[in-house]
């Protein structure tokens, strides 16, 4: 579903987009139907291709029902056949989401909720790469940061300097993953004779979340159906003639919550172990 809603995103990188799975496909044609996907839904019913690949979930005990179905992921396949990149997780709850794909692998601008701060020393955007929260999935937020002229912020690292800083207050509601700040530049600071790790410019951070399961999720939504998410910024800006005080900006992004499509195919047509 998230796939189809991000499809012409897709196709305006020049990419086309197929699902595969273990499910027949009468099971496929129920679903595409009720979910109006238009692009193709391939039936693996012996989880030959699964196998092929490599993606077998193997923790799934023979002989139930689920029993064929893959690790949950996603590859990114060039005009050759070659495969570019690929996206997996181990826990078949979770998914790398498409809207993070479309940040991380093709630099795309974020579709989600946009709020701009302006300080003395700095502007910053903070953008996620979705409007949606889905249970399990990763999900990618952003913050664009364009310093005034002759402003610098220091990097993690730097010593006897106080580094920027960007902290999430998630709670229950979502899982961070380890956060790589971008390459920064020395600069050489001549009155005091020393060499610091600096930003200056521009800065673009991004930082992955995984929506909590919906148990977990469902209850911090709003009654209008919405879940907010919060954070802060710190940093210690400096120009060629002095530093100012330590600042801290609030962060908040807001995100309607979709819940999981549990209907079931069917009786008749769904899968016997």
């Amino acid at each position: 579903m998230e796939l189809q809603q991000n499809l012409d995103r897709f196709k305006q990188q020049g990419l086309g987009v197929a699902a595969i799975s273990y499910d027949s496909p009468a099971i496929l044609k129920n679903f595409a139907d009720r979910q109006h996907i238009t692009f193709p839904l391939l039936s693996d019913p012996d989880s030959k291709i699964i196998r092929a690949y490599g993606i077998l979930n193997e923790t799934v005990p023979v002989g139930t029902p689920t029993f064929g179905i893959p690790y949950p992921g996603t590859y990114i396949v060039d005009a050759q056949g070659k495969v570019v990149a690929k996206h997996f997780e181990e826990d078949y709850k979770e998914r790398v989401s498409s809207s993070d794909i479309l940040i991380q692998d093709f630099g795309q601008k974020p579709e989600g909720t946009q709020s701009q701060i302006e300080t003395k020393h700095l502007r910053l955007a903070s953008t996620a790469s979705t409007r949606i929260a889905r249970p399990g999935h990763r999900i990618a937020l952003t913050l664009n940061i364009e310093l005034k002229p002759k402003m610098h912020v220091y990097a993690p690292g730097v010593q006897g300097y106080i580094p920027i800083d960007w902290s999430l207050d998630l709670g229950r509601a979502a899982r961070m993953h380890p956060l790589v700040y971008p390459a920064s530049a020395m600069l050489h600071l001549e009155a005091i004779n020393e060499t610091v790790p600096v930003y200056r410019d521009q800065i673009r951070i991004v930082r992955e979340i995984t929506f909590a399961p919906e148990k977990d999720l469902k209850p911090l939504v709003s009654g209008t159906g919405d879940l907010l998410l919060k954070g802060s910024f710190r940093y210690q800006a400096c120009d060629d003639r002095e530093c100012y005080l330590p600042q801290t900006i609030p962060l908040e992004w807001r995100f309607r919550f979709e819940g999981l499509d549990l209907q079931r195919a069917p009786e008749n047509l769904r899968r016997r172990p």
